[in-house]
């Protein structure tokens, strides 16, 4: 890679169902973020490549009640993120709920609260479309068959401009089962160009699917369809569903994920031109690009959205994310650095994937060592707290108080299938009450724990092979908790935490 090209991942980490819009000489990227919270995450480039998180459009999952506890395949699926008059607009399906918008007139809020569009079971994907020379507005969404029973079909609506309600029942305007060898059709992207409405959208699933294009004359169709991504003979299995831009000086560039296990769905961003037919042509002749000229845009200086993090005062920088819905007294905000988390009293201490109160962020695409400082305040027998790699599987390092008082260093793990925890490594003595924790992710997501009480770091139990939920990549998480019981049962605190490439 030299100054003049850049290389795929632009984004080496999960940042599911990207889209993508520009509003001057800014862009700005939205993405999946499922039962996490704060959810919608919002990031920032001035050139496509080098993007930087700005913050969340999404304070609560709501019905709030019904994310007081972990749902982490649920919430906010795919969402389109979009600007018009004067507004920045997304739009997204929750499987169980419908379609929801919110809006504001800046990129970083105030947000409104999320309205309804459409009710119903599995409704996914959904985006809008104003028609600048008809002043009419639209709305496309897809199908997800675990709710509805439904698809490989695209539906559509006419939509109130502003965006509250839509003006008919809808129809289906593009019928997958209807073009040979095309399934699980999903993720429509809409737009107006050249006298056309152009659907984006991939099929075949997000291990080894494609991505393809759809134009009509009208909005209901009839549309006509072509494959315009696809992985032939690159490493890129299934390039996936994301978002056209136009830079400001006419270049058109395409933002698609790529499914990569417990590493979730990183993100490439290809080269986009029209062929003679009028049609797209994404990547190198329809096929992903490793290496690329950068985009015609101001250079700008090497940046990702943050991870390493000392929390000052007692606060958490805008990587992280619970696990459910924020309740008061989670984090405490002080007067020094450190994450003052509170051993939140739980039944389900010993199950990591029904926590709430576990705070999280994403595993680094690249090999790399995650370490971080922890001291246990908490008196409590069976309060404990440490660091974690989460997903269907998880293992855990850290500390717990014991019956007796003494603090022990504990590793534990728990398979996809197993209701609780057990022993990755015996116990030992933390005298200090405190422990730098370390864990590398290697290829393959391949994770070795290792802990340092004083006297230099040691190994601890064997590999751990990070796993992915059903749709979410794997996730580093510190968190307290503490057994069911009267009164509080005190803090832990967490420092120096930082993620370095190997």
């Amino acid at each position: 890679m030299t100054s003049e090209t850049y290389r795929n991942p632009i984004l080496n980490a999960d940042w599911s169902d990207p889209d993508v819009v520009r509003v001057g000489d800014d862009f700005y990227l939205t993405a999946s973020s499922f039962g996490r919270v704060p959810g919608l995450p919002l990031l920032h480039s001035r050139d496509l490549v080098n993007w930087t998180l700005v913050g969340h459009a999404l304070d609560r999952l709501e019905p709030a009640g019904e994310f007081a506890t972990p749902r982490h395949d649920c919430g906010v699926w795919a969402p389109s993120l979009r600007y018009h008059d004067e507004r920045f607009w997304i739009f997204w399906g929750d499987p169980d709920q419908g379609v929801f918008q919110i809006n504001a007139p800046q990129i970083r809020g105030p947000w409104t609260r999320p309205h309804l569009l459409k009710a119903g079971k599995g409704l996914i994907d959904p985006c809008p479309l104003w028609d600048e020379e008809t002043g009419e507005a639209y709305l496309v969404h897809a199908w997800a068959k675990s709710r509805s029973g439904v698809k490989n079909r695209l539906t559509g609506h006419r939509m109130r401009p502003d965006g509250t309600g839509l003006l008919d029942e809808g129809k289906v305007i593009v019928d997958g089962d209807r073009i040979p060898g095309w399934f699980t059709l999903e993720g429509p992207k809409l737009y107006r160009h050249d006298g056309w409405f152009w659907i984006l959208a991939p099929a075949g699933g997000v291990e080894t699917g494609w991505q393809g294009a759809f134009r009509s004359r009208g909005f209901f169709g009839p549309y006509e369809e072509r494959i315009v991504l696809e992985q032939k003979d690159t490493d890129v299995n299934g390039p996936h569903q994301g978002g056209w831009v136009r830079t400001p000086s006419g270049e058109d560039w395409f933002l698609h994920f790529q499914q990569r296990g417990a590493y979730g769905r990183v993100v490439h961003l290809q080269p986009m031109r029209w062929d003679a037919d009028g049609w797209p042509v994404l990547g190198g002749d329809g096929a992903p690009v490793t290496e690329h000229r950068r985009p015609d845009l101001p250079p700008q200086p090497p940046a990702a959205p943050a991870t390493d993090d000392d929390f000052p005062g007692g606060r958490y920088g805008r990587q992280w994310q619970w696990t459910a819905n924020l309740r008061d007294g989670w984090a405490t905000h002080h007067s020094g650095d450190g994450l003052r988390l509170t051993c939140v009293r739980s039944t389900d201490t010993h199950d990591l994937r029904k926590l709430p109160n576990l705070l999280t962020q994403r595993l680094p695409g690249v090999p790399s060592a995650v370490e971080a400082e922890l001291r246990l305040h908490s008196e409590e027998p069976g309060a404990r707290a440490g660091l974690a790699v989460l997903g269907d599987a998880f293992s855990w390092i850290g500390l717990q108080r014991g019956a007796d008082g003494t603090v022990h260093l504990v590793h534990r793990f728990a398979e996809g299938v197993a209701e609780r925890e057990r022993e990755a490594a015996h116990p030992c003595l933390a005298p200090q009450g405190r422990v730098r924790l370390r864990v590398e992710i290697g290829v393959g997501a391949r994770c070795r724990f290792s802990c340092d009480l004083g006297d230099g770091p040691v190994p601890s139990g064997p590999v751990f092979a990070a796993t992915p939920w059903r749709w979410v990549g794997a996730l580093l998480g510190l968190f307290a908790s503490a057994p069911v019981g009267p009164g509080h049962a005190g803090a832990a605190t967490f420092t120096q935490f930082r993620i370095t490439d190997l």
